[in-house]
């Protein structure tokens, strides 16, 4: 049980660097909860739209970065997580004493573990905190939130994840919110996958695909995609609220973290096919073109 004393509020001053599908819908709810939010991002017209509505602009990682509490990232890939924390002018030598690190990223668990490391010789305070809901998550604030690294740095950051999402669980050391996000990525993966098929196979038997769905998504084939994605499949809707592209990085790594899995490998090559295709920009419920 958390003592009362270790519910803190780390402070009301972050930067927040990833201002993306999912992070410009979370840098409007942290600055709702009255956080002070500095942005970065390399093309400011882009994010004009939050600038607009508080967000303060800055024109480096440094400068977005320095002097604040805390600082929170949501990149694409590995790549760019190390860059942005392991460069020269990255986010570790930026960094004031004591600031709290937050990666929402969905990354490397070694990546992320070494980061941890190096931050902590600088007496920064480093959590991997993964997060699924998608963009309509992101946007209503209901998140769900895995987070790794030092459990009291996980209970002086909990209104920071009380303001982005509503399942916050802690899972242990650093590295293990990665590697809850891939247990998430593999069942979702397969969860899309047996979706499309069961529009496939409406298809072929010539059901009306709506009626088909509406009767199937509440009993015990109910999940979120099917009552979010499969309307979308049927609608060839495939508007990204999570890149093709992002779901093929995320199902990779987890096939390096622990390889010869039969589902996963099966989903990867679908979705790997997909990319190929010229497909990577769709949302990832255009899984359901790889059956036609």
């Amino acid at each position: 049980m958390m003592k009362q004393s270790e519910i803190l509020l780390v402070g009301k001053k972050i930067g927040f660097i990833g201002a993306g599908v999912m992070g410009k819908s979370m840098i409007l709810n942290l600055m709702k909860k009255g956080f002070e939010v500095s942005v970065y991002a390399r093309d400011k017209n882009k994010i004009e739209d939050i600038i607009k509505s508080g967000a303060i602009f800055s024109d480096s990682v440094s400068s977005c970065v320095r002097d604040k509490d805390i600082v929170i990232t949501i990149v694409g890939y590995p790549k760019d997580v190390e860059e942005l924390y392991l460069s020269k002018d990255g986010i570790l030598n930026s960094a004031k004493d004591g600031t709290y690190l937050i990666d929402m990223t969905t990354t490397s668990p070694n990546l992320v573990i070494d980061i941890y490391n190096k931050a902590k010789e600088k007496n920064l305070k480093f959590l991997d905190a993964p997060v699924s809901g998608g963009d309509i998550g992101a946007k209503n604030a209901t998140l769900s939130i895995m987070v790794g690294g030092e459990e009291k740095d996980f209970n002086s950051c909990k209104k920071i994840f009380e303001a982005l999402g509503t399942t916050i669980i802690y899972e242990g050391k650093v590295g293990s919110g990665q590697h809850t996000k891939m247990a998430n990525q593999i069942a979702i993966a397969g969860i899309m996958a047996g979706i499309s098929e069961a529009i496939a196979y409406g298809k072929s038997t010539g059901l009306d695909i709506d009626t088909m769905l509406k009767s199937i998504s509440n009993g015990a084939a109910q999940s979120w995609h099917m009552s979010n994605n499969a309307p979308k499949m049927n609608k060839r809707d495939f508007k990204p609220g999570f890149y093709i592209k992002h779901m093929v990085k995320d199902l990779k790594i987890a096939n390096e973290e622990v390889p010869n899995l039969r589902v996963l490998k099966e989903v990867i090559n679908m979705y790997e096919t997909l990319e190929r295709n010229g497909d990577g920009d769709l949302g990832t419920q255009a899984i359901c073109k790889f059956y036609e």
